[in-house]
């Protein structure tokens, strides 16, 4: 016989895994994109995925005596799906520093449009970059990834279980501090090579030839080049994407090992 019964103290609980999952689903890439899909999808998503974690998370009984008592808890369970989303978030901001660089390298820097996401100014090449990342999350079904972590989540830390440990924490953010110079370094290589040469030849140039206007015909040359370089290197963008989810892996892991108990 299948019980239907729902109690004052199951409402609670269920509103604590819908505040982890709504804070997580506001800030995650693809669900947490500002504007698509609107706030009132947001919602439904996160409410649709806290009635299906419901009857698998495990039911861990809630010790408080106040209402400020529960309301400690659910800043934690914010918390908790805050720095989750969070973790996967930022590693998609490695390839705005990308075009960024290249923009400054082609000669594009002062060239910015408003971008309806991010609702900031942007560099043409950094939005290329970020659009792209997002299609190949998209297609390879990283969201699935990001969503299982979610679900995850419950299991490692359990509801009203989570333990921040600030030190691993400093350690992960550290890390990827580190890390996002490198890599997005790495994906504006081939446009970097190509304009440092650029610009020694004209610099050889304008040398050779001081009554050449080197500064006019170089800003040309290097965006005709740059520009060319970056349509031949699209092929390459694939195994960049892999590399930007495989740390975007290990940011999510390191993170829920941070706020373990």
């Amino acid at each position: 016989m299948i019980d239907y019964s729902f109690s004052y103290g199951d409402l609670e609980y269920f509103l604590l895994i819908l505040m982890r999952v709504a804070s997580f689903i506001a800030v995650a890439p693809v669900f947490g994109t500002q504007g698509v899909p609107p706030n009132r999808v947001k919602l439904s998503i996160a409410l649709f995925l806290s009635i299906l974690l419901y009857g698998m998370v495990p039911m861990v009984p809630l010790q408080y005596e106040t209402v400020l008592g529960y309301a400690i808890i659910v800043l934690k369970e914010v918390a908790v799906g805050l720095f989750l989303g969070l973790s996967a978030q930022i590693v998609t901001t490695i390839t705005a520093f990308a075009g960024n660089l290249v923009d400054m390298q082609v000669g594009l820097s002062m060239v910015s449009l408003f971008d309806p996401v991010s609702r900031n100014q942007v560099t043409v090449s950094g939005v290329l970059y970020q659009y792209t990342l997002l299609g190949m999350m998209l297609v390879s079904g990283m969201y699935r990834f990001i969503l299982s972590a979610l679900t995850d989540s419950f299991t490692l830390i359990p509801v009203n279980g989570a333990v921040f440990h600030t030190d691993a924490l400093l350690a992960s953010v550290m890390t990827y501090f580190r890390n996002y110079i490198v890599i997005g370094f790495r994906i504006c290589l081939p446009v970097f090579i190509v304009t440092f040469v650029i610009n020694i030849v004209l610099g050889v140039l304008a040398k050779a030839s001081p009554q050449m206007n080197m500064f006019a015909v170089g800003i040309q040359i290097k965006m005709l080049v740059g520009l060319g370089v970056m349509y031949l290197t699209c092929i390459m963008l694939g195994n960049a994407s892999n590399f930007v989810f495989r740390y975007m892996r290990e940011m999510l892991i390191d993170f829920t090992r941070s706020m373990a108990p």
